[in-house]
């Protein structure tokens, strides 16, 4: 199995490549890419399996690399700063990455999933979310992975979400619903900050689409498309308060 590394620092290429080869995974590493032009060409050369991308570079960014080339069989795991909207941007895309400085148990669990996934094709589709949800004007855009199908869904569009155990099921405005194998909980990490709100154990609601509360049977949030939710007593007033600062 082979990997290439792209990144602008020498040491850091130099690093990961000397860690993966200390974890003993059967692995050639070729630290050789420093821009987005030798990255390229290294892929080209020597067609890997996972690649390490670096995302800011002198001559473009990761984005600008992947475009280049159609049929991506290689799984990307990219590489960033602690830059927590990097951050939240990649784990909206679905994607996976890397922090500097580079740890070497996060490195190893990073390339343990890239070997799992090998084979699962990555859609387009998610490389353009990502790029999407770097550029802070922009709406943000949420990957959703199901086993038949990936979907790229505006937050403006989830009206909320319901936790079946370790899966979660996204209902949309326009009626769909799409079930994923994640918890409630990652996914309330990733929206608390955009309006979503979790009610009850089981819900997470877009405040955006409240048109009531009901009274009735100790309390309920009733949607905008009909559904209605029910209300756990300790989030009452937290959501009578969001409700009033709208």
């Amino acid at each position: 199995m082979k990997v290439v590394i792209i990144d602008d620092e020498q040491k850091t290429r130099e690093l990961i490549a000397k860690m993966i080869e200390s974890f003993d995974l059967g692995i050639e590493t070729y630290p050789i890419g420093e821009n987005v032009a030798s990255g390229l060409k290294a892929i080209e050369e020597i067609n890997p399996q996972i690649v390490f991308l670096d995302i800011q570079m002198p001559d473009g960014t990761g984005f600008d690399l992947l475009k280049q080339i159609k049929n991506k069989k290689f799984e990307v795991v990219f590489i960033t700063a602690h830059e927590e909207f990097a951050v939240k941007a990649i784990k909206f895309s679905a994607l996976d990455y890397i922090l500097k400085p580079i740890d070497p148990e996060e490195l190893r669990e990073a390339v343990v999933r890239a070997i799992e996934s090998i084979g699962h094709k990555k859609e387009e589709s998610q490389f353009e979310a990502l790029q999407s949800n770097m550029q802070p004007t922009q709406k943000r855009r949420l990957v959703l992975k199901t086993q038949e199908s990936v979907h790229v869904v505006d937050l403006e569009n989830i009206v909320r979400c319901e936790a079946d155990r370790n899966y979660t099921s996204f209902f949309l405005f326009d009626g769909k619903r799409i079930l994923v194998s994640k918890t409630l909980k990652d996914y309330e990490t990733l929206l608390s900050a955009h309006n979503f709100l979790r009610v009850q154990q089981s819900h997470l609601i877009n405040l955006d689409f409240v048109d009531r509360f009901d009274k009735k049977n100790g309390g309920s949030v009733v949607m905008k498309d009909g559904s209605e939710v029910p209300i756990s007593p300790a989030k009452k007033d937290m959501f009578f308060q969001i409700l009033e600062n709208l």
